[in-house]
């Protein structure tokens, strides 16, 4: 079942994580993070990953150079849940 967000859903993704755009083919919400290097941007990632994996809910994604591509959706739900908001505002909180 895939479930599209409702337009109060957007709203409050846009409210609640303005870093975060939802990628409607994806169903997934969206944030692209840049460093000073390749270092720093895999050190993210692993900070990200400590984080996904204590959750239990690990993120798509994608690394070039000094940018990393976060992609949050809950495929059991066919789409964002609370799952992908409270890992987003927890990547927030590392990476304000």
């Amino acid at each position: 079942m895939h479930s599209e967000p409702s337009a109060n859903d957007l709203q409050r993704f846009a409210d609640t994580l303005p870093a975060w755009k939802y990628n409607p083919e994806r169903r997934a919400l969206h944030r692209r993070l840049s460093f000073a290097s390749f270092g720093e941007a895999l050190g993210a990632m692993v900070r990200i990953g400590v984080e996904a994996d204590k959750r239990d809910h690990h993120p798509e994604w994608a690394n070039v150079y000094n940018t990393v591509d976060i992609w949050l959706t809950t495929h059991d739900a066919g789409g964002v849940s609370n799952k992908d908001e409270n890992l987003a505002s927890a990547i927030d909180r590392m990476f304000p």
